[in-house]
């Protein structure tokens, strides 16, 4: 199964493709997407959309798991803003017919290490250990869009084996 990560953002979204396997996961392709952040909204939404595209065309995955959306009640106008940056990358996803799944990042981090309020650090040291590389991925949104993959290939194991036994 492939699984693409996304970690949104206007300024950085960054997205991890894994393939994962009985032998376990491995990275197919990783990186950032950096639209023009001088450019109007609906340019820079865009450049996320078509850029969303054409990673999806390359990694052909199975699922796009991409991080619900989070913010401090004070920051309201943040909130509508990654609203809009998350509703062009799942459109992208279903565009492309990739079934979409959403994670908080407290999920993610429960999956990986067994705590939901584990550190950052602790989450790029699991990503490095289950994808077996030997420098963490730079910068963070690509380590934290492996990381939602990863999560994901975690919980869906965990479900179909549910699935396989009647209990899901």
């Amino acid at each position: 199964m492939r699984i693409l990560g996304i970690d949104p953002g206007l300024r950085i979204t960054g997205y991890g493709a894994i393939e994962c396997s009985s032998g376990g996961a491995r990275v197919i392709e990783a990186g950032i997407i950096t639209p023009n952040v001088r450019a109007p909204l609906e340019h820079r939404l865009g450049a996320l959309h078509a850029e969303l595209c054409a990673t999806i065309a390359a990694t052909k995955p199975d699922v796009m798991v991409i991080e619900e959306l989070w913010t401090a009640y004070k920051n309201p106008t943040t909130a509508v803003l990654m609203g809009h940056a998350r509703g062009v990358l799942c459109l992208a996803a279903f565009a492309h017919g990739v079934r979409v799944r959403h994670l908080a990042h407290s999920h993610v981090k429960r999956a990986l290490t067994g705590s939901g309020a584990a550190r950052k650090e602790q989450v790029k040291r699991m990503v490095m250990i289950r994808l077996a590389l030997s420098s963490a991925p730079e910068p963070d949104d690509v380590s934290d869009a492996l990381a939602l993959a990863l999560a994901l290939a975690n919980i869906e194991s965990v479900e179909t084996r549910l699935a396989t036994l009647g209990i899901a």
